[in-house]
């Protein structure tokens, strides 16, 4: 395969009228206010739209979803000689779960005037995601229902395929989104199963940021002379050249410190923080949760309705600031995105990449700020070198640094908070815990259940049910009656967990009373 790379850098982009879309997706587009193309939509439309198979790479964030969406939607719904009849036609496969929400989402939105046509008249075209952390029942129903286009994730398409709930010999357009990434996560096997399912007559695009070397032979087994198409030079840099970078060595026991003093910046809006564990994500959602911020979390400790939560909250701006590891957010696409913090440094270049590109997107400009601990320099300056930052050596940065302040115009006065404590999203999933806990004396003052006993003897013998407890020897008593016996003024005295055996001095005071 010999890729035509093409490039372009329009300064009045297209319509998606004037590059031939149905007038349906053309009107629901515009209603979510997209009506010119971006880059790699430009070049992919015309070849998608004539039914050849391609490679689309871009930087992510640059509108790759309707770049292959679209196309997708205006073949399925066009093609009167294979009406639609509820058995799949276009299938799109994401890494990610939070990707095939995203994803479907999408689509789902600019196919709201498509429909089908039925024995029963007209009906709207279906858009369906099936992922896993999600029952199995409700997918294998909407797809027994009947769908037009499936988006999912490779383990849980390959796990229905086999048990004979989603047929795949229909299909008439297939998509691999974030290949790279697939194959970063071990998908490539699944991807293979899937393949060997899928009709040869069918239309492939594969969308990238990357191309290594396994996704070109990948390519190359499941693709008809695919056209190679990047939207930008392929000398242009792999890092958003709208998103300005900051880089500090900090102290691990100052970070928290120095990320309360970066969230209070100047025109501050959503953010997102990146960890490599799901402990430190958790912890750090936690601490600036105390410290005022209204903060979620999306990690693989969470389960994944409480991700989904957390990922509406942040979208609706219920909560402005997102902690999350890199694979939870793999897939996170959300354009309003101002400032991206490194709260750990990133394994390599390409997971710096991905972690910035939340920010910068869709031609807005961005901020990302990267957080090196003294461990962590040896990692960073491999990092460096391969993107060509030209900051090998970051400045020794602490939350009270002057400089700080200054570059990211954080306010002179913004302390480590900034107002009551407030729960993280990521601690309030269904069944959420009780908000005020029981203190002591709450229990004292409950009222015993009059039905339970509770004694102790000798020996770790059980006392018998309802009765007096079976000595294990002489004199022993038990705490029912250590708790009614009184003092001389009449006062209830103490309860104690242990009675002593009586001593011969008080027994025979007792017998001559």
């Amino acid at each position: 395969m010999t890729p035509l790379i093409a490039t372009t850098t329009p300064s009045t982009a297209p319509t998606f009228a004037e590059l031939g879309v149905r007038d349906e997706i053309v009107r629901a587009l515009a209603e979510d206010g997209i009506e010119h193309a971006f880059a790699i939509q430009e070049l992919t439309l015309p070849l998608a739209l004539a039914g050849d198979d391609l490679i689309g790479q871009a930087r992510t964030g640059m509108g790759k979803t309707y770049g292959f969406g679209v196309p997708l939607l205006q073949r399925i719904s066009s093609e009167a000689d294979k009406p639609l009849t509820g058995v799949p036609r276009g299938l799109v496969v994401v890494p990610t779960r939070e990707l095939c929400i995203q994803v479907s989402g999408d689509l789902a939105d600019a196919a709201k005037y498509l429909t089908a046509s039925t024995d029963d008249g007209e009906r709207p075209l279906s858009v369906v995601a099936i992922y896993g952390g999600r029952p199995y029942e409700p997918q294998i129903e909407a797809l027994q229902a009947g769908v037009d286009v499936v988006v999912g994730t490779p383990g849980r398409l390959l796990d229905l395929a086999q048990q004979g709930h989603l047929q795949l010999g229909g299909l008439a357009s297939l998509v691999l989104d974030e290949a790279d990434e697939m194959l970063d996560l071990g998908f490539l096997p699944d991807i293979e199963r899937i393949l060997a399912r899928v009709p040869d007559d069918r239309q492939s695009m594969l969308f990238s940021a990357t191309m290594p070397g396994p996704i070109i032979t990948l390519a190359r087994s499941f693709m008809n002379q695919p056209t190679h198409i990047r939207a930008e030079a392929p000398h242009s840099s792999a890092v958003h050249d709208a998103t300005e970078q900051f880089v500090y060595r900090a102290h691990a026991l100052d970070k928290v410190e120095l990320v309360s003093r970066v969230l209070q910046a100047r025109g501050r809006g959503a953010t997102m923080i990146f960890t490599r564990t799901k402990r430190t994500a958790q912890k750090v959602a936690d601490d600036l949760g105390e410290r005022g911020f209204k903060v979620g979390a999306v990690h693989g400790d969470l389960n994944q309705v409480a991700r989904e939560k957390a990922l509406k909250a942040f979208r609706t701006g219920d909560v402005d600031v997102l902690v999350a590891t890199d694979v939870a957010a793999r897939g996170i696409d959300i354009d309003d995105v101002t400032h991206v913090i490194n709260y750990q440094c990133p394994d390599d270049e390409k997971t710096y990449v991905h972690r910035i590109g939340r920010t910068g997107r869709a031609g807005k400009t961005g901020v990302a700020v990267t957080l090196v601990d003294w461990d962590e320099l040896a990692r960073w300056t491999l990092i460096d070198k391969a993107l060509n930052l030209c900051c090998p050596d970051p400045a020794e940065t602490y939350s009270s640094s002057p400089h700080l302040f200054t570059e990211l115009d954080i306010p002179t006065d913004a302390g480590s908070g900034i107002g009551k404590p407030r729960r993280s999203a990521a601690k309030r999933p269904e069944g959420e815990e009780r908000e005020r806990r029981e203190t002591s004396a709450d229990r004292q003052r409950a009222p015993r259940n009059s039905t339970r006993s509770r004694r102790r003897t000798r020996g770790g013998q059980a006392g018998a049910e309802g009765g007096t407890p079976q000595a294990a020897g002489s004199g022993e008593a038990t705490e029912a009656g250590a708790a009614g016996a009184s003092d001389d003024n009449g006062q209830g005295a103490p309860r104690r967990r242990r009675r002593r055996r009586p001593s011969k001095a008080a027994a025979a005071a007792t017998n001559g009373s």
